[in-house]
């Protein structure tokens, strides 16, 4: 597995806690192009359900990041 599956494996793993570290881990501009492209994934057509519960836990453990004290 490369980096880019083991990367898109961590944030759609569901796993909250994960998918923050992995985020975290990015650069700015590469954060913007994964939410970007999650939230891409949430409006398109084509994805499978179980794709799409993925995506938006990814999302909603990123947004869960700014709550964080």
């Amino acid at each position: 597995m490369n980096s880019i599956e083991k990367l898109w494996d961590a944030l759609l793993s569901r796993d909250s806690a994960l998918i923050q570290k992995t985020y975290m881990h990015l650069n700015e501009k590469d954060q913007k192009a994964i939410m970007d492209h999650l939230i891409k994934m949430t409006t398109e057509t084509g994805w499978h359900s179980e794709q799409k519960c993925s995506v938006q836990a990814a999302i909603d453990a990123i947004n869960g990041l700014g709550k964080k004290n």
